[in-house]
């Protein structure tokens, strides 16, 4: 594969979305070809899955099927479009990816981490971002934000603080274990300090 992987995570309102946009624009001008994804998401199956997961409406489900439908909408986006864009040679950037499934089924569900490396073992079959960028900043202060936004609030927006608190936790000892890939993003700053710290962390990979 020649293509690129990057993914963006971080916790609610830690301004992802906002900055995919600016991160795809900046590879666009160094020339290259960008596709921009999500998870859970990016192909009509996955979609459907999403709205499952994430859908304030739906009815309690058991974490073993919460845990379950993530990878099942991930199995199908690796297979129909993040790889056969990466032999292309195009660059991926997936908001969220499978430490997502670390912070939240694990450090927030409580899902065991050896159980969740097993079935991430078999559905990535060795796929990882070059590049993961954690977008980090206090739960509280994220939170607001959501609120701020004055959007619809989805499944898990709708957790408690300590539910975040966690993933936070999560997000942040995966960071410390894997320095070389996942690089932490202040994301408290403002928006212009921000996209010279991305701009810093993507320049080796150009």
């Amino acid at each position: 594969m020649s293509g690129k992987f990057i993914s963006i995570e971080g916790v609610e309102g830690a301004g992802k979305s906002t900055q995919v946009s600016f991160i795809q624009q900046h590879l666009l001008e160094q020339g290259k070809t960008v596709i921009v994804t999500r998870e859970p998401g990016g192909t009509e199956l996955s979609e459907q899955i999403r709205g499952l997961l994430l859908t304030p409406a739906q009815p309690a489900m058991a974490v073993e099927t919460e845990l379950l439908l993530m990878f099942a909408a991930r199995a199908e986006h690796i297979k129909q479009v993040i790889e056969p864009a990466l032999e292309r040679g195009d660059w991926v950037l997936c908001d969220r990816f499978v430490d997502a499934t670390f912070a939240y089924q694990g450090g927030g569900r409580g899902v065991s981490q050896q159980r969740i490396k097993m079935l991430a073992d078999w559905t990535l079959q060795g796929l990882m971002p070059e590049l993961t960028l954690l977008f980090d900043l206090p739960v509280e202060i994220g939170l607001k934000r959501v609120i701020q936004r004055n959007e619809a609030i989805d499944r898990f927006e709708q957790e408690k603080v300590t539910f975040f608190e966690k993933i936070r936790e999560s997000y942040l000892h995966s960071a410390i274990a894997e320095p070389d890939r996942i690089k932490v993003v202040d994301a408290s700053l403002s928006i212009d300090n921000i996209q010279q710290q991305l701009i810093k962390l993507l320049s080796p990979l150009l």
